[in-house]
């Protein structure tokens, strides 16, 4: 989705297009985040047992 938007930008110069792009982008990084500390948890969990 990410290149799709980048694309249509950098075709049209559509600043409502940018503004998508970075805000996909932006909550892709605070999903992963989200994944990476449910890692963490499992793993801090399963190393007290």
């Amino acid at each position: 989705m990410i290149d799709f938007t980048w694309k249509v930008f950098s075709q049209t110069g559509n600043i409502e297009t940018y503004l998508l792009m970075k805000q996909i982008e932006s909550e892709n990084e605070e999903a992963w985040k989200v994944t990476e500390t449910k890692g963490k948890e499992v793993h801090s969990i399963d190393s007290k047992i």
